[in-house]
């Protein structure tokens, strides 16, 4: 692959890496790496090997809890395992960023630069339903895959918007725990895995590469709170985007510092010895010498591509945010956002026990509910016109009557699952759509929400129609009726190409007493797949088109 690296590129690293250049210009006439992660919201390392028979000889990713290396030919994007959000196939390097950032159950965590998603996905497994992710990417075309990703993987606590950092500095000031900046850089290090990044590299310059750098770290830095940490990372080898930005910006914020990182096998320190003498000066010694305590991976060091990682934490004596923010707002008008932030009386309320099916009357209240204002829905619930039924249909307002939506998943609830509401959770209704929303988010009023949580469905034509991300975020137990085919089963990639099947009542789980008609939710060897319509022997396919295999 030598011939197709950039001469300008070449150039530069062989100053940079002096004798070690012939060692990594020699690593791109090697295979690249492939690697994925386990979901910990659906399995653990033990069951992966037990499943899979890729699992059984896969080698661990030495910085990565649940990554494991694969081989080409194992080809596990076609294992309807995959469909089941059992695993996120992502390159070894990329796993790195958010095992160094330290993610706790119960933590609010941004990712800033997040599609295609995979660095969601692990942040979403390592908080286990508990707290609450903030997923952004400002390219509208690249949140489709980052919200079905996350949909895939199971997880309820997360809300996808497509905003700019700035847009978002000013709804959540000092915020947020932990924040990702995985940001968009000049790709040095996927030159191997991905030839037309390098054929595109010029175009991509460090230069405004940098300058887009400087840019979200000053934004990102508003919306960490004291005592919280943030990590930066690059998937390239250029300093100018690495030690030296990181330099930079810890010099115009004395209020942040670097926490050292120790590398495992393979991983190399920073470079401070890298950075340009103009943003050493600015930073002071100090400074540059704490950047040995960032990670770099290297192609001829490890098995997996190039990343640079960074990790920060704001004091906690800090008490303000808005003077790094180059006067581009008032301070009145970080004033007025900090208000607009406190939670409405909705979100404070406690929540009642969604747990329903047939075996047990739900408690679900409008307490642990709330309508957006002008929807045109009436404030009556659904129930009091509806027509009492087993057979899994959500019947409700008459004809020609607009259906309210949380009263149509309430019904839906009661007569189909077998669901506890979160803690932190609150169902939600804007339009006809109805999520779980966490508890505590300040207003988004104003900004892009691609997906506002966990979306469990909508009301249309007088019933509630559960969703595609509602089945993938539930266990095979919690669906009054479900049916479960192992993975050799050719009805599993039947369903996954969006065939309806014919199937015997008795293949169905019934819980609760409930009848078998109605929906069901499909299961490859207990892990959740999509829905089912159950009539007559006939189970209608319902899952969505963009979720089938072609």
């Amino acid at each position: 692959m030598n011939e197709t690296l950039p001469a300008a590129f070449l150039d530069k690293m062989k100053g940079l890496l002096l004798e070690e250049y012939e060692q990594f210009v020699n690593s791109y006439n090697f295979p690249r790496a492939y690697g994925l992660r386990i979901n910990p919201l659906k399995l653990d390392a033990g069951k992966w090997h037990e499943l899979l028979p890729m699992g059984k000889h896969s080698q661990p990713i030495p910085w990565s809890s649940d990554g494991f290396y694969y081989s080409e030919e194992d080809r596990p994007g076609t294992h309807p395992y995959y469909n089941a959000g059992l695993y996120y196939i992502q390159e070894p390097s990329a796993m790195l960023p958010v095992e160094l950032l330290d993610v706790r159950p119960g933590h609010r965590v941004l990712d800033l630069c997040a599609a295609p998603g995979g660095k969601s996905v692990q942040i979403g497994g390592r908080l286990l339903g508990r707290g609450v992710l903030v997923s952004n990417d400002n390219a509208y075309e690249r949140t489709k895959p980052l919200a079905k990703n996350i949909a895939m993987a199971g997880i309820r606590n997360a809300i996808v918007l497509n905003e700019e950092p700035e847009r978002l500095a000013a709804v959540f000031p000092l915020w947020f725990d932990r924040i990702l900046v995985d940001a968009p850089c000049s790709g040095e290090g996927m030159f191997r895995k991905d030839e037309s990044m390098a054929a595109s590299w010029e175009r991509h310059s460090v230069e405004r590469c940098s300058a887009m750098q400087r840019d979200i770290l000053i934004h990102a830095a508003a919306m960490l709170a004291p005592g919280g940490q943030m990590l930066y990372s690059t998937c390239t080898f250029s300093p100018e985007e690495n030690e030296e930005q990181i330099a930079s910006f810890l010099a115009a914020n004395r209020d942040f510092s670097v926490v050292p990182l120790h590398p495992v096998s393979g991983l190399q320190p920073g470079r401070p010895d890298w950075i340009g003498e103009a943003a050493a000066k600015l930073a002071g010694k100090d400074v540059t010498d704490s950047l040995k305590g960032a990670v770099r991976v290297w192609p001829h060091h490890t098995a997996g591509e190039g990343h640079f990682a960074v990790l920060l934490t704001r004091h906690a004596e800090a008490s303000k945010c808005g003077e790094n923010l180059q006067n581009e707002r008032s301070r009145e008008n970080l004033d007025d956002v900090s208000r607009a932030r406190e939670p409405k009386q909705a979100f404070t309320d406690k929540p009642g026990s969604l747990r329903s099916a047939a075996g047990g009357r739900a408690k679900a209240t409008m307490q642990n509910s709330t309508r957006k204002q002008g929807a045109g829905y009436p404030e009556s619930p659904m129930s009091r016109n509806s027509r009492k039924s087993r057979d899994g249909q959500s019947h409700g307002a008459t004809s020609g009557e607009r259906v309210d939506p949380i009263a149509a998943w309430e019904y839906f609830c009661r007569e189909n699952l077998l669901l506890d509401a979160a803690e932190d959770e609150v169902a939600e209704a804007f339009q006809d759509k109805v999520f779980f929303r966490y508890r505590g988010l300040p207003s988004l009023e104003g900004l892009k929400v691609i997906r506002g949580g966990w979306l469990l469905g909508e009301a249309k034509k007088q019933r509630f129609i559960p969703s595609q991300p509602l089945s993938m975020g539930l266990k095979a137990e919690q669906a009054a009726r479900s049916v479960c085919w192992s993975c050799q089963d050719d009805r599993v990639s039947r369903f996954l190409r969006g065939e309806t099947l014919f199937i015997e009542p008795e293949e169905l789980l019934l819980q609760g007493g409930v009848s078998a008609k109605g929906y069901v939710l499909v299961c490859v060897d207990g892990f959740p797949l999509g829905w089912g319509k159950y009539v007559d022997g006939m189970l209608k396919n319902e899952l969505a088109a963009g979720w089938r295999r072609i």
